[in-house]
């Protein structure tokens, strides 16, 4: 298959997984599987690990199942996608996991005005302990309000 259509695929579903991210946290996060979610804004445990760490394996299952597709099937674009898939998991964890909240400590004097934005468009999502009135559900694309110098 030819290259262009290959990373047009790749491009575009990785582009689509951050509408799915602000889908997902917002309906289904904040909604009904709320009782998974809660811990990451309110931590009620000891351990390192969260409920809401659950929610990555979804979407790994989804990207296995078209590296299937491609590997065994043939299905060329399956591989563009679920490499999409799982570029867009990486960033996420590297962005929200790491940067973020420092899960691992690495990352902690990226200052740029990129990472000053989705900095400060997280600190006002978490602000918000409760299921509601939460805002900023996307991750690596956030409004251009929280880019403006303070």
């Amino acid at each position: 298959m030819q290259t262009i259509y290959w990373i047009f695929v790749f491009l575009g579903t990785f582009s689509i997984m951050e509408f799915m991210a602000w889908f997902t946290h917002k309906y289904v996060m904040h909604g009904f599987l709320w009782s998974l979610h809660k811990d990451h804004h309110h931590k009620d445990h000891d351990s390192w690990f969260e409920r809401n760490d659950a929610f990555f394996i979804f979407y790994a299952v989804v990207s296995m199942t078209c590296f299937y597709l491609w590997s065994y099937e043939g299905v060329w674009y399956c591989l563009p996608i679920g490499l999409g898939i799982m570029a867009y998991g990486a960033a996420y964890f590297i962005v929200h996991d790491i940067f973020i909240h420092q899960r691992f400590k690495i990352f902690r004097n990226a200052n740029n005005w990129y990472a000053k934005g989705v900095r400060r468009a997280h600190k006002i999502h978490h602000k918000h302990l409760g299921k509601g009135d939460g805002e900023c559900f996307g991750m690596l694309f956030v409004p251009f309000k929280y880019f403006k110098r303070s």
